[in-house]
């Protein structure tokens, strides 16, 4: 305002005007601004500021051309409306002299554009001027009443470039708009917009032909009834299409088939063009005849979803997707469910097809919306006279069992690796929800899932439904979490484009943010629902469970990134690791020492499915990685005074190993749970910096407020635990077991014992056996999570123990805590 000419304003305006659907005191201050830059009246002799304000409106809407106008819609709506019952209406007034002066405008474009050679700048700017004006017309049409004759000749633009084709089908959608409105046009107007629309719809390409068939239906069905001529156009079409058909069945490799197929492409789209704008079977268009024009249609348009050539399937679908938008009943066709459901759920189905299957749901979903609006508005217009009766409940209970129907393949979209169809999968959704058309407890895993999304738009898409049912549901997203965890699982893994790397629970960027990170916080606000969340994700990791190991490192994952801000929270998963340890544990040795063969030796040697998975991890890795171990732990032993015994256990346990191997691979994936909860609890023990006596009096029943400090997180602690990365990248459970193998698997079997004997070191004694205890402990931990001497363990500080786990990049700092 102050300084009209300064250059970055179009910039400035573009990222202010943004901002009009945010929280309300940024939304008033935006609508402020824009009323004053804009939408205030200008004097009628200033015609220098005048010139200034088109000019600036138009830069605006030239740089948001590809990322849509909804924001200059929001913002006119809100300005309007506010002087809805004022007797003075300065946005009114100031938004009728912009339209007056941006067709005068387009006018001295026109003129200068015919003496300059620079016609790409220009038509740039021509383009802007004319959206601009489709914009004010989208909001109040009656400002371009008086300009519906000025527009009409825009429709026979030479079209060369993308920017002529705008020109066109901006004319269109406004002639659409303001025709209807028009008192008593001349004949001659509307037979010219007829003939110029039908030129348009017979010779230009998809977009054009959309627009164009759009506007003539306006015009038609509201103003001139004129259908003989449209009747005419589709007939045109429709012989042409049936012609096709009919060759294609005499000899389906015919080259006339091939000459003809822009033709073929072309009746596909313009007849379901046409069925979308009118309804044929209306007396009106066909006269006495018997036949049912939509069924036709139909059978025409399936006929050529079954065709070979991908393009003529995806024209037929798009033409499929016209005609439902006129008769929605159609849906219900046994082959019309039939096809989209195959196309939906066929995993090897193309990706264009599934895509635009989508697309038509979505269109008609917007198209219902838009109708219900409009069926609202004109129900307001009425209401005082007439009985509260339930405005378009047939209509609503139409899309309502369409969506019925189509809404499991819909929602299993989301696991597709490709991203337009999630996108398209999502829209649809969001639009079923927001119409109130299904339950939507059914979609909160779904939504969960899509929340973990690598692309931050569609996240952000999922998140926001989550929170809308959350206000309205409170519950739902608690009651469906778990679910929702294990579907994020599934996305993630439909996603991961290397099958070898096993999937991961957290962002692979600099946040590290747990990919579940927003359920967490939605969740962790109610102490009930958050501990039962917790308990329900750690019951997975328990050995009855038969959780896969992928799976549980995806949790763990998340365990160990979630936003956690109390420390009531990791501690409280700390003491139920402790709880699931102590019992998993026990089950292990047990069936272990079950496994195998009885011998004189045998009491002494039961086995753990945790050591087994382990060591097995590294050692089916290679026999070298199980070299680079060995002497680490010999390096272990001769710090231990038990040393030749506990070669001598390993070697009885060796003994008495059955000769089917295939126990050992069950207990060693089973045991990868345990090592997780192992290595997560002492990840959040590096994280937080407890101390084991503060895990240890932490009790889940005092109150709350005793552990409701804020966590103080160290930076720099990464979660990782490498003897299940090994594990599920060596393909354990797979492949072969060596004697090298079995010997580690023993080797971890004895250390998860010694740990099982120490897990709980009981305070009462005397110091120094505390400390043999707790030293026991460690050590075991240490050496079951591939760490180095147990000797450095309690004497290590946090910090060298971050710093060693970067590093090594392995687990075995955290391990060694």
């Amino acid at each position: 305002i102050e300084q009209p000419t300064f250059p970055k304003i179009t910039e400035m305006c573009v990222k202010m005007i943004r901002r009009v659907n945010d929280e309300e005191g940024i939304k008033k201050l935006v609508n402020e601004t824009f009323q004053k830059l804009w939408f205030t009246p200008t004097l009628h002799h200033d015609k220098e500021a005048m010139t200034r304000k088109i000019l600036n409106i138009t830069d605006v809407v030239a740089a948001c051309r590809d990322t849509g106008y909804d924001w200059f819609e929001q913002l006119l709506q809100n300005l309007l409306k506010s002087e809805e019952d004022a007797s003075y209406k300065p946005v009114k007034k100031a938004c009728t002299q912009l339209v007056d002066n941006l067709v005068e405008h387009i006018l001295k474009y026109e003129e200068s554009l015919s003496e300059s050679d620079n016609k790409g700048v220009n038509s740039g700017r021509l383009v802007a001027c004319i959206t601009t004006l489709f914009l004010f017309s989208k909001i109040r049409p009656q400002l371009m009443v008086k300009h519906a004759m000025t527009m009409q000749p825009y429709l026979t633009t030479k079209c060369s470039t993308q920017n002529d084709f705008m020109v066109i089908c901006n004319v269109a959608k406004i002639l659409e708009l303001v025709v209807p409105l028009m008192e008593h046009p001349s004949e001659t107007f509307l037979a010219t917009i007829e003939e110029d629309l039908m030129k348009l719809i017979i010779k230009y390409g998809m977009t054009v032909v959309q627009h164009c068939v759009s506007c003539l239906g306006a015009v038609v069905n509201k103003v001139t009834q004129n259908y003989k001529f449209v009747w005419a156009c589709f007939n045109r079409y429709y012989g042409a299409l049936s012609k096709l058909k009919s060759q294609h069945q005499e000899d389906p490799n015919s080259t006339i088939l091939t000459a003809n197929k822009p033709a073929l492409l072309r009746s596909l789209f313009t007849v379901g063009a046409l069925c979308r704008h009118f309804d044929f079977d209306q007396e009106d268009f066909k006269g006495n005849s018997k036949v049912n024009i939509k069924d036709k249609v139909l059978e025409l348009l399936m006929y050529f979803t079954k065709h070979s050539d991908e393009e003529v399937q995806t024209k037929a679908i798009i033409g499929l997707g016209f005609a439902f938008i006129q008769h929605p009943s159609l849906m219900f066709e046994q082959e019309v469910k039939t096809l989209y459901n195959s196309i939906l759920s066929d995993k090897n189905c193309s990706v264009n097809l599934k895509i635009q299957v989508l697309k038509n749901l979505q269109t008609y979903l917007q198209e219902e919306d838009t109708r219900m609006q409009q069926a609202d508005r004109d129900w307001k217009k009425v209401a005082k006279q007439e009985d509260l009766k339930e405005m378009g409940d047939i209509s609503s209970g139409m899309s309502s069992s369409i969506m019925q129907l189509y809404l499991k393949q819909v929602l299993e979209a989301f696991f597709h690796n490709q991203s337009s169809v999630r996108h398209f999968a999502l829209n649809v959704i969001a639009l079923t929800l927001n119409q109130g058309l299904i339950h939507p407890v059914q979609c909160v895993p779904y939504l969960i899932a899509m929340g973990t999304d690598p692309e931050p738009s569609m996240r952000n898409k999922a998140d926001q439904q989550l929170v809308e049912i959350d206000k309205k549901y409170a519950g739902f997203i608690h009651m469906k979490a778990v679910a929702g965890m294990k579907m994020s699982y599934q996305v993630q893994q439909a996603i991961n484009t290397c099958p070898q790397d096993p999937v991961r629970g957290f962002r692979h960027d600099e946040s590290s943010n747990a990919l579940c990170s927003h359920l967490y916080s939605m969740i962790r606000g109610n102490r009930q629902h958050r501990r039962a969340f917790l308990i329900s994700l750690l019951n997975l990791f328990d050995d009855t469970a038969k959780t896969e190991v992928n799976m549980l490192l995806y949790i763990a994952d998340n365990l160990a990134c979630f936003p956690y801000q109390t420390q009531e929270e990791p501690l409280f998963i700390m003491h139920h690791i402790d709880i699931t340890l102590s019992v998993s544990g026990s089950n292990l040795l047990q069936s272990f020492k079950e496994s195998m063969v009885k011998d004189k030796k045998k009491e002494r040697k039961p086995s753990s499915d945790e050591e087994t998975e382990s060591d097995s991890n590294s050692g089916s890795e290679s026999k070298s990685e199980e070299e680079a171990s060995k002497p680490r732990r010999l390096r272990k032993r001769v710090n231990s005074d038990s040393d030749s015994d506990e070669e001598n256990d390993i070697h009885a346990v060796m003994k008495c190993l059955p000769e089917n191997s295939a126990p050992l691979i069950e207990f060693a994936n089973v045991s990868q749970g345990i090592l997780l909860l192992l290595m997560l609890k002492q990840h959040l023990k590096n994280l937080c910096g407890f101390s084991d006596s503060k895990i240890q009096k932490y009790s889940p029943s005092e109150s709350a407020k005793v552990y409701d400090k804020a966590i103080n997180r160290k930076t720099g602690v990464h979660f990782h635990p490498k003897q299940t990365l090994d594990f599920l990248r060596s393909d354990m459970a797979n492949s072969k077991i060596t004697e090298e193998v079995k010997r580690s698997i023993v080797k971890q079997y004895l250390d998860f014992k010694l740990l099982m004997e120490h897990l709980d070191p009981d305070e009462e004694e005397e110091d120094g056996e505390v400390s043999a205890s707790t030293n026991a402990r460690n050590k075991a931990i240490t050496s079951l999570l591939g760490g180095g001497s147990p000797k450095n363990n309690a004497a290590e500080t946090e910090d060298d123990e971050s710093d060693g786990e970067d590093r090594g990049g392995g687990t075995s700092g955290v391990r060694r805590r």
